[in-house]
């Protein structure tokens, strides 16, 4: 679909690129700028990320691109198909052609301009959006909801662009057909009118609400079902979620990247959840029991006598859930020997008697 706009706003700029950049570059480009003006991360960045956004809905996809940047190589002048008192149309450079002899500019210009043709239905735009999650709520999954930036009708204007009780006037000088013929025997030059700056006409008064553009600014919540053990800087994607497609097509998908909180207690490694627990140098030699907490409730684990330090110990069960053919991981406890720094007198004599029993060699001052 052809929007007026696609005249003046230059897309390739909005993204920082040149008309020749491949699609990995627009695709990059586009990830780039929409994580650094997101509204959820950046608050009073929507009408960047909004700008961004309808500059990757053209350039990212093949046809809209296409028919981009034919219209721009065409120009506005492009515009004067059709339309009393004027020639059929002025193509580029200025010369009469028809809509008919040239295929699919036809449909380009045609329901923009009254050419009648139909426009051709498009498919939404992807949209990609970042989403912050607890350690537990990444290990064991969770269902939450984005609010993602959307652009509906103008509530006070209901989309027309015009204040209340105002309307459209047709442009006085072009006759509502947004350019301007200058008829040189058998060719016809166009140019953009200049008071309606090829529109046709003008507001009378524009609507205070979003000031004549008939849109506002607006936010969308969608669902997302984040599953057990996803990772930091995996991206998730959510079929249908985009933006909505033209005439009946589908509508783009939405891209959610996660980014997962570190924990002071827990680490992953892989779909097993990882930690550790101190312990007596007493205890350990004699064995114990102690409490090891996990995600849910804490558990109780036999220390056996003699465990040695950095020994790693498993809780069945206790780490990613199972889910579809994964099954559950477990919780790796690392059991820290704790060794007194420094001992009173009796406490050393302890320890050499101790040496001597255990046929050690008794330290010396």
């Amino acid at each position: 679909m052809v929007e007026r706009e696609w005249f003046d706003k230059d897309y390739y700029k909005v993204l920082g690129l040149s008309s020749s950049a491949t699609e990995k570059e627009i695709t990059r480009a586009y990830r780039k700028l929409a994580k650094t003006s997101h509204p959820d991360t950046n608050p009073g960045s929507e009408e960047k990320f909004k700008e961004v956004s309808v500059a990757y809905d053209v350039l990212g996809d093949k046809e809209k691109r296409k028919e981009y940047d034919e219209v721009r190589r065409l120009g506005p002048a492009a515009a004067g198909f059709g339309g009393p008192g004027g020639p059929a149309g002025a193509g580029a450079g200025g010369f009469n052609f028809q809509t008919g002899d040239f295929g699919d500019l036809g449909d380009l210009f045609g329901g923009l301009f009254g050419g009648g043709r139909r426009q051709r239905a498009q498919r939404g735009a992807d949209l990609e959006t970042a989403l912050h999650l607890g350690f537990r709520d990444a290990v064991v999954g969770v269902t939450t909801s984005v609010n993602l930036p959307s652009n509906e009708a103008c509530h006070t204007c209901k989309g027309s662009g015009a204040a209340p009780g105002t309307g459209f006037v047709t442009c006085e000088r072009c006759g509502g057909r947004g350019v301007l013929n200058d008829d040189q025997g058998p060719f016809a030059m166009s140019s953009v009118c200049p008071v309606c700056q090829g529109r046709g006409g003008r507001i009378v008064t524009p609507c205070p609400t979003c000031h004549g553009t008939g849109r506002e600014p607006s936010s969308r919540k969608v669902n997302v079902r984040i599953p057990a053990g996803v990772n930091d800087g995996q991206r998730i994607k959510l079929k249908g979620k985009g933006n909505p497609g033209t005439q009946g097509a589908p509508p783009g998908d939405l891209f959610v990247d996660v980014h997962v909180s570190p924990d002071a207690r827990f680490e992953r490694r892989g779909r097993n959840v990882t930690t550790s627990v101190n312990v007596p140098l007493t205890a350990a030699m004699l064995g114990t029991t102690v409490e090891v907490p996990t995600l849910d409730d804490p558990v109780t684990l036999k220390v056996p006598a003699g465990t040695q330090p950095s020994t790693t110990m498993r809780v069945r069960g206790r780490g990613v859930p199972a889910s579809g053919k994964h099954a559950a991981g477990d919780l790796l406890v690392t059991v820290n020997v704790t060794i007194p720094k420094k001992l009173n007198k009796d406490q050393k004599l302890a320890v050499e008697k101790l040496a001597v029993a255990l046929k050690e060699e008794a330290p010396h001052d």
